[in-house]
């Protein structure tokens, strides 16, 4: 099952998608210096098996396996219990076995009184207990998800889709750094007990911790002078176009269009985002888009061409 069976999904609100262990460590090693005395709630966990001998969470296991070396205080996981009023919670925060450590084994079940689902009163107090949520939300709920977040002032790592960069509630987090794109682009879920083909490049990391890579600096040696008609200016926004991150130029001052995937290497210390093409929103282009065109994807000699992010360098980078 490749991207176009994870994309059918999505449109059908499946959201049974189920994260890889390696997936999971892979980004979660970058931050383990925020885990210290923290309180972690995965409320949008994989629930099976869990405390039963064959627990099947992976961000359990991962945070479990390394409970005590990462220092965490107290790991939260709720589920959602589809066809179900009641669901159960799993905590895990101390020694209940009694053989000196920390582990997968010491998780306990407790019962909810609700179904579990992330919106409810009964999840939102624990959410509120709660310093870090690191989970893998329902794609087709995404944009209420990361609202509750927001609201609720939260610091995360979640699982979304690529394309919800561009979403009209999502983009402006973007623009003002209230979110960024962590280091990875999660490949390998479960769908209904089955793994899934490699999926890379539809999946991003969101979060608002901060990593080192928002601070490596882009430099492509690209010029944009003597080089004018690699970088077309659009017909219908005013900014140049600009194929590939790879060819961003370093000398032009002025604002370029690029495609989405330059967030996974952006700087705000070097890159200002000013807009994306009208097309994501409404007001999205601030001010860019010339509406006399009346089509709001970018052109270049009348030929559409897709989603862009407009950026220009800071003064003085």
């Amino acid at each position: 099952m490749g991207n176009k069976h994870l994309t059918k999904a999505k449109d059908a609100k499946d959201d049974e998608f189920y994260t890889n262990y390696e997936d999971i460590k892979a980004e979660l090693t970058h931050y383990t210096k925020y885990f210290k005395g923290k309180v972690i709630y995965c409320n949008c966990d994989d629930h099976n098996g869990i405390g039963l001998g064959t627990p099947k969470s992976n961000f359990i296991k991962y945070l479990a396996d390394n409970f005590q070396a990462f220092g965490i205080k107290k790991v939260i996981a709720t589920h959602y219990e589809k066809d179900k009023k009641t669901s159960t919670m799993y905590i895990l925060d101390k020694d209940n076995t009694g053989d000196g450590v920390i582990c997968l084994e010491d998780v306990i079940e407790i019962p909810m009184q609700g179904n579990g689902d992330f919106r409810s009163p009964e999840c939102i107090e624990l959410l509120k207990q709660a310093d870090i949520v690191i989970t893998n939300p329902p794609f087709s709920l995404f944009r209420e998800y990361v609202a509750q977040l927001i609201e609720y002032k939260k610091k995360f790592l979640i699982i979304g889709n690529k394309n919800a960069l561009t979403f009209k509630e999502i983009f402006p987090l973007i623009k003002n750094n209230k979110i960024w794109l962590g280091y990875h682009s999660p490949c390998n879920f479960t769908y209904k007990g089955v793994p899934t083909k490699k999926v890379a490049g539809l999946t991003r990391w969101y979060t608002n911790l901060e990593n080192s890579r928002r601070n490596e600096l882009i430099n492509t040696g690209k010029q944009y002078r003597g080089f004018e008609d690699m970088y077309p200016q659009y017909d219908n926004y005013d900014a140049i176009n600009v194929d590939k991150v790879s060819d961003i130029p370093m000398d032009y001052d002025g604002v370029m269009g690029v495609p989405i995937t330059f967030l996974d290497k952006y700087n705000p210390n070097q890159f200002e985002i000013m807009g994306a093409t009208e097309s994501e929103g409404k007001g999205f282009s601030n001010g860019l888009w010339n509406e006399q065109s009346h089509i709001t994807q970018p052109l270049i000699n009348q030929e559409k061409r897709f989603k862009r992010l407009f950026i220009k360098f800071k003064k003085g980078e």
